[in-house]
Protein backbone atom coordinates (compact mmCIF):
# COMPACT_ATOMS: atom_id res chain seq x y z
CA UNK A 1 0.00 0.00 0.00
CA UNK A 2 1.13 3.42 -0.95
CA UNK A 3 1.87 6.20 1.89
CA UNK A 4 -0.61 8.64 2.70
CA UNK A 5 1.04 11.74 1.19
CA UNK A 6 -1.83 14.29 0.16
CA UNK A 7 -4.18 15.50 2.84
CA UNK A 8 -7.08 13.54 0.51
CA UNK A 9 -5.03 10.63 0.68
CA UNK A 10 -4.41 10.67 4.45
CA UNK A 11 -8.34 11.31 4.96
CA UNK A 12 -9.38 8.35 2.66
CA UNK A 13 -6.33 6.00 4.37
CA UNK A 14 -8.11 7.38 8.25
CA UNK A 15 -11.72 6.27 6.30
CA UNK A 16 -10.19 2.94 5.00
CA UNK A 17 -8.77 1.98 8.22
CA UNK A 18 -11.68 3.08 10.67
CA UNK A 19 -13.90 1.40 8.06
CA UNK A 20 -11.38 -1.83 8.77
CA UNK A 21 -12.08 -1.39 12.58
CA UNK A 22 -15.76 -1.01 12.16
CA UNK A 23 -15.82 -4.33 9.62
CA UNK A 24 -13.70 -6.34 12.56
CA UNK A 25 -15.73 -4.79 15.33
CA UNK A 26 -19.38 -5.91 13.35
CA UNK A 27 -17.95 -9.31 13.11
CA UNK A 28 -17.15 -10.27 16.95
CA UNK A 29 -21.03 -8.95 17.47
CA UNK A 30 -24.23 -11.10 18.06
CA UNK A 31 -27.95 -9.88 18.66
CA UNK A 32 -31.09 -11.96 18.80
CA UNK A 33 -33.48 -11.90 16.80
CA UNK A 34 -37.65 -11.93 17.06
CA UNK A 35 -37.70 -15.27 17.81
CA UNK A 36 -36.69 -16.91 20.91
CA UNK A 37 -34.23 -19.27 20.46
CA UNK A 38 -33.79 -22.62 21.97
CA UNK A 39 -31.45 -22.84 24.96
CA UNK A 40 -30.60 -26.98 25.07
CA UNK A 41 -28.69 -27.90 28.04
CA UNK A 42 -26.93 -31.09 28.79
CA UNK A 43 -26.13 -32.19 32.32
CA UNK A 44 -23.43 -34.73 32.12
CA UNK A 45 -20.49 -36.47 33.51
CA UNK A 46 -17.31 -38.73 32.48
CA UNK A 47 -18.18 -40.97 35.18
CA UNK A 48 -21.74 -41.69 33.70
CA UNK A 49 -21.69 -44.66 30.98
CA UNK A 50 -25.08 -43.63 29.44
CA UNK A 51 -23.51 -40.07 29.19
CA UNK A 52 -21.34 -40.03 25.81
CA UNK A 53 -24.43 -40.99 23.24
CA UNK A 54 -25.80 -37.60 24.70
CA UNK A 55 -22.32 -36.16 24.44
CA UNK A 56 -22.35 -36.56 21.04
CA UNK A 57 -25.88 -35.67 19.99
CA UNK A 58 -25.22 -32.40 21.42
CA UNK A 59 -21.88 -32.01 19.79
CA UNK A 60 -23.80 -33.21 16.40
CA UNK A 61 -25.05 -28.97 16.47
CA UNK A 62 -21.91 -28.43 15.20
CA UNK A 63 -22.70 -28.97 11.88
CA UNK A 64 -26.15 -29.21 11.58
CA UNK A 65 -26.93 -25.77 9.40
CA UNK A 66 -30.47 -25.61 10.64
CA UNK A 67 -29.97 -25.24 13.89
CA UNK A 68 -27.44 -22.00 13.48
CA UNK A 69 -28.90 -19.20 15.92
CA UNK A 70 -32.03 -21.50 16.46
CA UNK A 71 -30.32 -23.83 18.90
CA UNK A 72 -27.81 -22.70 21.71
CA UNK A 73 -25.99 -25.78 23.50
CA UNK A 74 -24.18 -25.97 26.73
CA UNK A 75 -22.93 -28.88 28.39
CA UNK A 76 -22.85 -29.08 32.02
CA UNK A 77 -20.80 -31.77 33.92
CA UNK A 78 -22.11 -32.40 36.93
CA UNK A 79 -19.74 -33.72 40.00
CA UNK A 80 -21.60 -36.01 41.68
CA UNK A 81 -19.97 -38.90 39.67
CA UNK A 82 -17.28 -37.76 41.09
CA UNK A 83 -16.60 -39.97 43.88
CA UNK A 84 -17.70 -43.06 42.01
CA UNK A 85 -14.08 -43.69 40.61
CA UNK A 86 -13.41 -41.19 37.92
CA UNK A 87 -13.22 -37.63 38.62
CA UNK A 88 -14.56 -35.25 35.75
CA UNK A 89 -11.81 -32.42 35.14
CA UNK A 90 -14.73 -30.09 33.61
CA UNK A 91 -17.54 -30.85 36.29
CA UNK A 92 -18.23 -28.41 39.10
CA UNK A 93 -20.47 -28.04 42.09
CA UNK A 94 -22.10 -25.01 40.41
CA UNK A 95 -23.20 -26.89 37.43
CA UNK A 96 -24.92 -29.74 40.00
CA UNK A 97 -26.86 -26.50 42.35
CA UNK A 98 -27.83 -25.50 38.94
CA UNK A 99 -29.27 -28.60 37.77
CA UNK A 100 -30.70 -29.28 41.06
CA UNK A 101 -32.09 -25.26 40.94
CA UNK A 102 -33.91 -25.90 37.44
CA UNK A 103 -35.20 -28.75 38.97
CA UNK A 104 -37.08 -27.25 41.97
CA UNK A 105 -38.09 -24.56 39.59
CA UNK A 106 -39.99 -27.00 37.43
CA UNK A 107 -41.57 -28.42 40.40
CA UNK A 108 -40.06 -31.72 39.76
CA UNK A 109 -37.77 -34.36 41.97
CA UNK A 110 -35.99 -35.52 38.88
CA UNK A 111 -32.34 -35.29 38.37
CA UNK A 112 -30.03 -37.72 36.25
CA UNK A 113 -27.55 -38.33 33.74
CA UNK A 114 -27.55 -37.52 31.19
CA UNK A 115 -30.30 -34.96 31.09
CA UNK A 116 -31.19 -32.32 28.33
CA UNK A 117 -33.21 -29.41 29.26
CA UNK A 118 -35.16 -27.40 26.49
CA UNK A 119 -35.74 -24.05 27.68
CA UNK A 120 -35.18 -24.59 30.89
CA UNK A 121 -37.43 -28.35 31.10
CA UNK A 122 -36.75 -31.76 30.82
CA UNK A 123 -36.66 -33.24 27.53
CA UNK A 124 -36.41 -37.01 26.29
CA UNK A 125 -37.38 -36.66 22.98
CA UNK A 126 -35.48 -37.77 20.11
CA UNK A 127 -36.73 -35.13 17.86
CA UNK A 128 -35.15 -32.23 16.57
CA UNK A 129 -34.85 -29.83 19.48
CA UNK A 130 -37.01 -27.58 17.65
CA UNK A 131 -39.79 -29.50 17.10
CA UNK A 132 -42.75 -28.12 18.65
CA UNK A 133 -41.34 -25.02 19.32
CA UNK A 134 -43.05 -23.28 16.40
CA UNK A 135 -42.48 -18.91 16.62
CA UNK A 136 -42.04 -17.75 20.26
CA UNK A 137 -41.80 -14.68 20.73
CA UNK A 138 -38.72 -13.70 23.27
CA UNK A 139 -39.20 -12.62 26.51
CA UNK A 140 -35.61 -10.22 26.02
CA UNK A 141 -33.33 -9.22 23.80
CA UNK A 142 -29.79 -9.62 23.90
CA UNK A 143 -26.55 -7.82 22.23
CA UNK A 144 -23.27 -9.69 22.55
CA UNK A 145 -19.80 -8.68 21.74
CA UNK A 146 -16.86 -10.32 22.23
CA UNK A 147 -13.31 -9.07 21.83
CA UNK A 148 -10.49 -10.81 20.03
CA UNK A 149 -8.47 -12.98 21.83
CA UNK A 150 -4.98 -11.84 23.07
CA UNK A 151 -2.65 -12.23 25.99
CA UNK A 152 -4.98 -10.65 28.57
CA UNK A 153 -8.58 -11.86 29.48
CA UNK A 154 -11.37 -12.21 27.35
CA UNK A 155 -13.51 -9.32 27.14
CA UNK A 156 -17.17 -9.40 27.02
CA UNK A 157 -19.80 -6.44 26.12
CA UNK A 158 -22.94 -6.03 25.40
CA UNK A 159 -26.56 -5.41 26.42
CA UNK A 160 -29.45 -7.27 28.11
CA UNK A 161 -33.16 -5.49 27.91
CA UNK A 162 -36.36 -7.50 29.41
CA UNK A 163 -39.71 -6.44 29.99
CA UNK A 164 -40.38 -8.85 33.37
CA UNK A 165 -38.75 -7.84 36.55
CA UNK A 166 -38.35 -11.81 36.63
CA UNK A 167 -35.96 -11.90 34.52
CA UNK A 168 -32.38 -13.12 35.74
CA UNK A 169 -29.31 -12.72 32.84
CA UNK A 170 -26.01 -15.43 32.89
CA UNK A 171 -22.95 -15.62 31.18
CA UNK A 172 -21.28 -18.80 30.07
CA UNK A 173 -17.62 -19.50 28.41
CA UNK A 174 -17.87 -23.03 26.65
CA UNK A 175 -14.97 -24.51 24.91
CA UNK A 176 -15.57 -26.87 21.70
CA UNK A 177 -13.57 -30.03 20.56
CA UNK A 178 -12.23 -31.87 24.04
CA UNK A 179 -11.15 -34.88 24.58
CA UNK A 180 -10.00 -37.27 27.54
CA UNK A 181 -8.80 -40.48 28.45
CA UNK A 182 -10.96 -42.06 30.99
CA UNK A 183 -9.08 -44.35 33.32
CA UNK A 184 -11.05 -45.45 36.24
CA UNK A 185 -14.67 -45.79 36.79
CA UNK A 186 -18.01 -46.77 34.08
CA UNK A 187 -16.09 -45.35 31.07
CA UNK A 188 -13.14 -47.10 31.92
CA UNK A 189 -10.46 -47.52 28.97
CA UNK A 190 -12.67 -44.75 26.60
CA UNK A 191 -11.73 -41.66 24.37
CA UNK A 192 -14.59 -38.97 25.14
CA UNK A 193 -14.99 -36.10 23.17
CA UNK A 194 -17.26 -32.87 23.82
CA UNK A 195 -18.56 -29.75 23.23
CA UNK A 196 -19.83 -26.88 24.07
CA UNK A 197 -18.29 -27.89 27.78
CA UNK A 198 -19.20 -24.79 30.34
CA UNK A 199 -15.61 -23.49 31.37
CA UNK A 200 -17.64 -20.46 33.31
CA UNK A 201 -20.73 -19.63 34.54
CA UNK A 202 -21.13 -16.04 35.52
CA UNK A 203 -24.97 -14.65 36.94
CA UNK A 204 -27.37 -14.24 37.83
CA UNK A 205 -26.28 -10.07 37.01
CA UNK A 206 -27.74 -7.23 38.20
CA UNK A 207 -30.01 -4.65 36.09
CA UNK A 208 -29.60 -1.29 36.54
CA UNK A 209 -32.77 1.15 37.15
CA UNK A 210 -33.93 1.15 33.96
CA UNK A 211 -33.88 -2.82 33.64
CA UNK A 212 -31.27 -3.20 31.10
CA UNK A 213 -28.40 -5.63 32.17
CA UNK A 214 -24.61 -5.10 31.29
CA UNK A 215 -23.00 -7.92 29.80
CA UNK A 216 -19.59 -6.55 30.67
CA UNK A 217 -17.12 -9.23 32.29
CA UNK A 218 -13.53 -10.17 32.12
CA UNK A 219 -12.71 -13.64 31.91
CA UNK A 220 -8.99 -14.56 32.64
CA UNK A 221 -7.99 -17.65 30.31
CA UNK A 222 -6.32 -20.40 31.87
CA UNK A 223 -3.28 -21.84 29.83
CA UNK A 224 -4.83 -24.96 28.77
CA UNK A 225 -8.21 -23.30 27.13
CA UNK A 226 -8.28 -23.37 22.98
CA UNK A 227 -8.74 -19.82 22.30
CA UNK A 228 -9.98 -20.75 19.01
CA UNK A 229 -12.39 -23.07 20.49
CA UNK A 230 -13.55 -20.98 22.98
CA UNK A 231 -17.08 -19.36 22.80
CA UNK A 232 -19.99 -17.12 24.95
CA UNK A 233 -23.34 -17.59 25.41
CA UNK A 234 -25.71 -14.99 27.29
CA UNK A 235 -29.24 -16.55 28.35
CA UNK A 236 -32.19 -14.92 29.82
CA UNK A 237 -34.21 -17.20 32.32
CA UNK A 238 -37.50 -16.36 34.37
CA UNK A 239 -36.14 -16.63 37.87
CA UNK A 240 -39.77 -17.66 39.02
CA UNK A 241 -40.30 -20.82 36.73
CA UNK A 242 -36.92 -21.30 35.37
CA UNK A 243 -38.03 -20.92 31.39
CA UNK A 244 -35.49 -19.62 29.02
CA UNK A 245 -36.81 -16.21 27.60
CA UNK A 246 -33.90 -15.68 25.67
CA UNK A 247 -30.25 -17.20 24.70
CA UNK A 248 -27.65 -15.90 22.36
CA UNK A 249 -23.90 -17.30 21.54
CA UNK A 250 -21.30 -15.99 19.88
CA UNK A 251 -18.04 -18.26 18.90
CA UNK A 252 -14.70 -16.80 19.20
CA UNK A 253 -13.48 -13.76 17.40
CA UNK A 254 -10.29 -13.79 15.31
CA UNK A 255 -6.92 -12.82 16.78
Amino acid sequence: MKPCRSAWMMLACLSCAVAAEASAASACVASSGAQRAVLLELYTSEGCDSCPPADRRLSQIKGHAGYAGRVVPLAFHVDYWDRLGWADRFASPQYTQRQYAMAGLARSRLVYTPQFLRNGRDWRSAASPLDGIGETRPGASIVLELGAPGAGPLTIGGEVSAASAAAETYVALYENNLESQVRAGENSGKTLRHDFVVRRLIGPLVPDREGRVSLRQQIALEPAWKLADLGVVAFVQDKTTGEILQALQRHACPA
